[in-house]
């Protein structure tokens, strides 16, 4: 595919999107940015979620780790519907009952100052690190597969990327995004839906067929449990899926802002149960879409593997240019439903958590210092993917990003199941030590076990971290709640 073609299909996107900022964004007010006003249909939050969980390191990622991994990944899924009861059960009440815009208020009434800007900050460099790894994947594509050819930078290409959703979000915010991750969902699925069909049809598969030869593939093992030690054993990935998503997804201010933008609790339990099976079924089908690329690349002698496995096959391997097409729109797609809601979850965690401003100017004030807030969050996440530039080994992004997620999102765990588990206050000042403590005690202890054990945390160090501030939290209590 040509460099110019891809241009005016991105072209083409943004302008779409545009369209739909316009039309959704004309009111520019913070209840509109921060809460839609509370009038999302939830189908469209439950559709728009979908795109925004998978993003473009699932895109990308999980149907180049097959090669390693089998379906190994499907186990961490698995446990996610269990995390998503969690949510929908427990914490979507919560934040309910308590009217909240930011979910962190929470920690401020039940511990203090100090512990809900604990959560905040840590919630901020999640998010910061997370969303700049998903654009760092999809921006560095589309570097090899366009820019590279014309000569343009990559800290050119990044600054462009990050400025073109600065442009459709910068107005109405969440209102906006509802109606942009449902439309960027429907490329992905739809890429996700063409590959299979181009990548079946040329190994000979039929419709009929198509499922028997995935599930006899060596490449298709989904569950292990000989290894207790290994990364991959059930429980470990199965347990650590369950808190993954109840961390990523409820204990995060992108995602739980999304839910909160509907009509009612009842719509938004009904938002995550649908999302729930839903999501659960795409996961399956991308690490179908693996054991075809793996397949057809062996076939092909094509030595593209891991992250560049997917990317190669659709642009490079002469399969069609309908793929080709489908391909770059379902990773343009992939890449923003999570990059525009991640700045505008920034915006809000900043604007509301650290400085305030809620509490403390009125209406016009607010708007401008939301703006102006929304601009650094973008050249912060322009910083922060070119340093990843280089920084980034050749590891699959998935795995690093859950890893990182781990160390940040576990001091949230704890604080969050402290809260909702026990009556005990806290010192509320000494909060920020036993949450900055804990992933350098957990970090710690991953690397004995690994050294003198042979054990690997795998995504189970998210429990580790989380474990470790709930008993930091127990050792600075105070009195009943």
């Amino acid at each position: 595919m040509q460099p110019t073609t891809i241009l005016l299909l991105i072209a083409g996107y943004f302008i779409t999107l545009m369209l739909i900022s316009y039309f959704t964004g004309k009111g520019g007010s913070n209840e509109e940015f921060f809460k839609a006003s509370k009038q999302s249909p939830w189908y469209l939050v439950a559709f728009g979620m979908i795109g925004a969980s998978l993003s473009g390191v699932t895109f990308i990622s999980v149907p180049g780790w097959v090669e390693a991994s089998q379906f190994s990944y499907f186990q961490v899924v698995l446990g996610y519907t269990v995390g998503y009861a969690v949510i929908s059960l427990v914490l979507l009440p919560l934040y309910y009952r308590l009217n909240l815009t930011s979910i962190y208020t929470y920690l401020e009434g039940r511990f203090g100052t100090a512990s809900y800007k604990t959560g905040a900050s840590f919630f901020l460099l999640s998010r910061v690190v997370g969303a700049s790894f998903r654009l760092y994947l999809v921006a560095n594509v589309l570097q090899l597969l366009v820019f590279d050819s014309m000569q343009v930078p990559f800290w050119v290409t990044v600054t462009i990327t990050i400025l073109l959703i600065w442009l459709y979000t910068f107005r109405s915010g969440i209102k906006t995004i509802v109606w942009t991750d449902t439309l960027q969902t429907l490329f992905m699925l739809t890429a996700l839906g063409v590959a299979i069909y181009f990548v079946s049809t040329d190994l000979g598969l039929s419709a009929g067929s198509l499922f028997n030869f995935i599930a006899e593939s060596d490449l298709s093992q989904m569950f292990f449990f000989d290894d207790w030690k290994s990364e991959d054993f059930f429980f470990k990935q199965f347990i650590s899926g369950a808190f993954i998503a109840i961390v990523m997804t409820g204990l995060d201010q992108d995602m739980m802002q999304k839910n909160l933008t509907c009509r009612s609790l009842k719509d938004a339990q009904k938002n995550m149960f649908w999302f729930t099976i839903v999501l659960t079924v795409v996961n399956f089908i991308f690490l179908a879409l693996g054991v075809l690329l793996t397949v057809y690349a062996q076939k092909n002698g094509i030595e593209a593997s891991k992250d560049d496995l997917f990317p190669y096959i659709a642009t490079k391997s002469g399969l069609g240019f309908g793929i080709a097409i489908c391909f770059i729109l379902g990773l343009i797609a992939a890449a923003y439903s999570s990059a525009d809601s991640a700045l505008t979850s920034l915006t809000t965690s900043f604007s509301i958590d650290i400085l305030g401003i809620e509490k403390k100017y009125d209406q016009a004030k607010q708007i401008a210092i939301r703006k102006k807030i929304h601009v650094a969050a973008s050249l912060l996440l322009i910083l922060v993917i070119i340093g990843f530039k280089y920084l980034i080994a050749d590891e699959s992004v998935i795995a690093r990003l859950f890893v990182f997620a781990g160390y940040t999102y576990g001091p949230l765990l704890g604080l969050y199941a402290f809260g909702l588990f026990t009556k005990w206050q806290v010192k509320d000042k000494l909060v920020p030590i036993a949450a900055v403590a804990s992933p350098i005690l957990g970090y710690t202890i991953s690397q004995l076990t690994l050294t003198y054990l042979n054990f690997e945390f795998g995504f189970f160090i998210l429990i580790l971290n989380g474990l470790l501030t709930f008993l930091g939290l127990v050792a600075i209590r105070t009195q009943k709640h």
